[in-house]
């Protein structure tokens, strides 16, 4: 694509952005994200090199067939021995999942589904308490928890006892899970974790093994140098995009981000086509790089491209948290910034050769 040659676009500084969310808000954005807003059982391709994609991919539509068919399957549930269909997607980064767990909630109906990150599930119920979430939930017909995470302890034993809670009033839970692209097997370990965290849960999840390869590795560059930071706000402002773009210095996003509640990253994004970050550098401090990972996410969830200065990629997160107890998160960030990282530099005419 060529830059523009119309007017440049406006800009505004995303370190400038505090948005004030309301409950409802919060509640109204637990939908698939925009970059599957599309995804269905119809445009999945199972890889025919991995079964196993395959036989998840026609588990998941008996279970939306027999969530969308059954009349009044809730009450049916709630006064029944018979548990509603609890399901656990465990895999690799880019092997389908998330497509699968929206085309789920897509076959239900967005409006019976909740669906939402597990971090964005804990923010939920930091924003409106844990009785009030489960209130609030227990109205849909499904749940829907992408990237189920055990690296922190607390927020593990807080999202069992949510999932225990609405299981116990009938409602169906549907969960992936992401393990690191080159460990072999570590994601029936984060099954056995996940079932051991859930105890009494235990029984209720079916755990299906989701293999394949990282769509975004092959079509993303393992590494990708900066922009030039001296022409990072022209490239941006002259960027094919048709809304507002956002440029900042790293530093001072990561700073921002500090003051923002991470419930609240998303609602920072509204209407942003583009963000631009000048002075990008290596992140050494976890709980920065935690906050900058959420924001990845959200990112990615509204498709909305980034242009990097700085070093770029080049060593984002230290070698010693790609090795601590969060790497997969840093890992799923990493995959994640660069495809929009390559979507920024196609906005500017600039695509990297893999």
């Amino acid at each position: 694509m060529s830059l523009k040659s119309q007017e440049a676009q406006t800009v505004t500084r995303l370190a400038a952005i505090t948005p004030e969310v309301s409950a409802s808000r919060l509640l109204d954005d637990f939908v698939p994200p925009r970059h599957f807003a599309h995804a269905s059982f119809e445009n999945y391709r199972a890889n025919p090199a991995y079964p196993s994609q395959a036989t998840t991919h026609a588990r998941l539509r008996e279970v939306a067939t027999e969530l969308s068919t059954s009349k009044g399957w809730l009450h049916k549930f709630k006064i029944s021995t018979k548990k509603a269909p609890a399901l656990y997607l465990d895999g690799g980064f880019g092997v389908g999942k998330t497509h699968l767990l929206a085309s789920l909630a897509h076959a239900v109906g967005v409006e019976k589904t909740a669906y939402g990150t597990f971090v964005e599930y804990t923010n939920l119920v930091g924003a409106l308490g844990f009785a009030a979430t489960v209130d609030a939930l227990s109205a849909k017909t499904l749940v829907c928890i992408d990237e189920f995470e055990l690296d922190d302890p607390g927020d593990t034993v807080l999202m069992s006892r949510l999932l225990r809670e609405l299981a116990d009033r009938g409602i169906a839970l549907a969960a992936t899970s992401n393990t690191l692209p080159d460990s072999l097997g570590e994601g029936r370990f984060a099954a056995e974790d996940f079932l051991r965290e859930i105890q009494a849960m235990a029984e209720r999840f079916e755990v299906m093994r989701v293999d394949g390869e990282d769509y975004r590795r092959r079509s993303v560059p393992k590494t990708m140098p900066g922009l030039d930071d001296s022409e990072l706000e022209h490239l941006a402002t002259t960027a094919d995009v048709s809304g507002p773009v956002t440029v900042d210095t790293f530093d001072e996003v990561l700073v921002h981000l500090r003051h923002v509640h991470p419930s609240r990253y998303g609602a920072m994004l509204d209407g942003i086509t583009l963000v631009a970050l000048a002075g990008v550098h290596p992140i050494e401090d976890q709980s920065t790089g935690l906050r900058f990972v959420v924001l990845v996410d959200r990112l990615y969830d509204r498709d909305v491209p980034v242009l990097l200065g700085g070093s770029g990629l080049e060593s984002l997160f230290s070698a010693s948290m790609l090795r601590g107890g969060y790497r997969k998160k840093y890992f799923r960030a990493l995959s994640r910034l660069g495809a929009l990282a390559q979507d920024g530099r196609t906005l500017i005419g600039q695509p990297v050769a893999e």
